[in-house]
């Protein structure tokens, strides 16, 4: 069985969950502010406290304390708090691991001592000095529980299973995509896990929550870390309403000179895994294409499609929505390299590509 927490809320109390911090301790703490996070909230976190940002070992080390001090913080596990157990293991997922990915608590715990995993460092060496130096980090990872239950929502990093509560540990930390698969259980289950972008293929391009009561799947990844234009979602639960805010680190706005009202109406994004496309027909900013994974139409930006031996492909994911803007409306540039038009951010979180005589 895994580790299940149940708790009996006070429905007056505000609830709060984030997921997915990766190691922002400075995003953590503007998104709290925005937040008026206050002792009287419940403020759940929803694993992947660490990796992928630059903090890791401050976060642990802040969330603890949020822990130990505060009556009415929840923290789940989720399944990058726990990478060093391939380490422990002695396994070739820990020594890829360390290769590839240098933005790792793992990395900061050696730095620690004064070493450096790519001097040849053996994965034994590196299990003594994360157990001798961190064992008490260590322990408090592993000791977080896998969800939380309460009347009204389960919280859980990836996904529960048609067993649960018997859902085992992999699937609970591990699964993909859980929005597509869905679930039985009589009651919302918010989770992490998978950026919500990789949901939106043929939607507005945003990393917003997806609050879907209908299908009781609350999914709140903002992508943070892990795209560029990723933030740190935060939900709120009020006396039964569901909202959101986020915040990102698109920190320089401009305004927008002159209103553009979008008459293409294109929405979607080309999301982690489908990138490879077929161009269809190529006009001089956009190429319509087919996604070969996803089996729909798209207008990609030209500048994004590139071709290998396999055929065509984005080269990463990129919006395909169009999006209207207003006279001195703020936005976020996104990627102003491209032929007539321009990638932005709303302040809304709408992603999507503006002429560049909006701007300038």
């Amino acid at each position: 069985m895994i580790d299940i927490r149940n708790l009996s809320l006070d429905p007056l109390r505000r609830v709060i969950v984030i997921s997915d911090i990766h190691a922002s301790l400075t995003l953590f703490k503007e998104l709290l502010k925005k937040l008026n996070y206050t002792e009287e909230d419940y403020l759940f976190i929803n694993g992947d406290l660490c990796e992928k940002g630059l903090n890791s070992l401050d976060l642990v080390h802040y969330v603890q304390w949020m822990d130990k001090n505060l009556q009415r913080v929840f923290i789940t596990k989720g399944n990058c708090d726990v990478v060093f157990r391939h380490v422990f293991r002695g396994n070739d997922i820990g020594r890829q691991y360390l290769n590839t990915r240098p933005q790792s608590m793992m990395h900061e715990m050696i730095a620690s001592t004064g070493q450096s995993f790519s001097d040849g460092m053996s994965l034994t060496k590196a299990s003594s000095i994360f157990q001798d130096n961190f064992e008490q980090e260590i322990e408090w990872l592993e000791s977080l529980p896998i969800a939380y239950e309460t009347d009204d929502f389960i919280i859980v990093h990836a996904a529960v299973d048609e067993l649960w509560p018997n859902t085992e540990e992999a699937d609970a930390l591990y699964t993909p995509a859980f929005y597509e698969k869905g679930h039985s259980v009589d009651k919302p289950v918010i989770v992490g896990h998978w950026p919500v972008i990789n949901y939106r293929t043929e939607e507005l391009s945003t990393h917003n929550p997806i609050i879907d009561l209908d299908n009781n799947i609350i999914a709140i990844d903002g992508g943070n870390q892990i795209k560029a234009s990723g933030q740190l979602n935060a939900l709120i639960i009020n006396q039964g309403e569901y909202s959101f805010t986020y915040v990102d680190e698109l920190k320089d706005s401009i305004t927008i000179k002159q209103t553009h009202n979008d008459s293409l109406g294109w929405m979607g994004s080309v999301n982690y895994p489908y990138y490879q496309i077929e161009p269809i027909e190529k006009e001089q900013y956009f190429t319509r294409c087919k996604n070969t994974n996803a089996n729909i139409q798209q207008w990609v930006k030209n500048e994004y499609i590139l071709e290998n031996n396999d055929g065509y492909y984005c080269k990463e994911g990129v919006s395909t929505t169009t999006v209207s803007v207003n006279q001195g409306e703020e936005v976020y540039i996104l990627d102003d390299n491209c032929a007539g038009y321009i990638l932005i951010k709303r302040c809304d979180g709408i992603m999507g590509w503006i002429p560049k005589y909006c701007l300038y």
